[in-house]
């Protein structure tokens, strides 16, 4: 007994049907590129002490690794403690911008479970033991650090001394 094999033609049809449509529809599954969601933006920072106004300027900043000499070199670039999935600008960047702008120092100590700088110093300003400094964006604390919070162009980072 000799067997012939056949094609039926809708198996043949669905087959290659199958063939040709599993690429498309991978490629449309992949992710797309993202995008560069850490480019520089232009933000005014300002810095109001006890007394007075310390400072207050544009400066063009995105997340970047930050040094103080409280708290040494960190990445301060808005993915810190998992806030944001990609690299963006954040309000403490965008003071280390403005003190290396404007010729003033700030320093912090590093909390590496909060994954972030504390604000200490700003121009020889100490918040101490009954103050501290307060980070708010565009009049509205920021409910994480200063490397966590994302900032957009045009927004206003404040840091403001604050007795408790």
């Amino acid at each position: 007994m000799r067997r012939t094999l056949t094609h039926h033609p809708a198996i043949t049809a669905a087959a290659l049907a199958l063939a040709l449509t599993t690429p498309s529809v991978a490629l449309a599954q992949a992710p797309a590129p993202k995008a560069n969601t850490n480019k520089a933006v232009k933000v005014t920072v300002r810095g109001q002490g006890p007394n007075s106004l310390l400072f207050k300027g544009k400066v063009r900043t995105k997340g970047h690794d930050v040094t103080t000499a409280a708290g040494g070199t960190h990445k301060c670039d808005g993915t810190n403690g998992g806030a944001n999935p990609s690299k963006v600008p954040p309000p403490a960047a965008a003071l280390d911008d403005a003190a290396k702008k404007y010729g003033f120092t700030w320093d912090g100590a590093w909390y590496a479970s909060f994954d972030h700088f504390s604000v200490d110093t700003i121009k020889n300003v100490s918040g101490g033991g009954s103050a501290y400094w307060n980070i708010a964006v565009n009049g509205t604390s920021t409910p994480v650090g200063g490397c966590q919070f994302k900032i957009a162009a045009g927004d206003q980072a404040s840091f403001t001394w604050t007795s408790f």
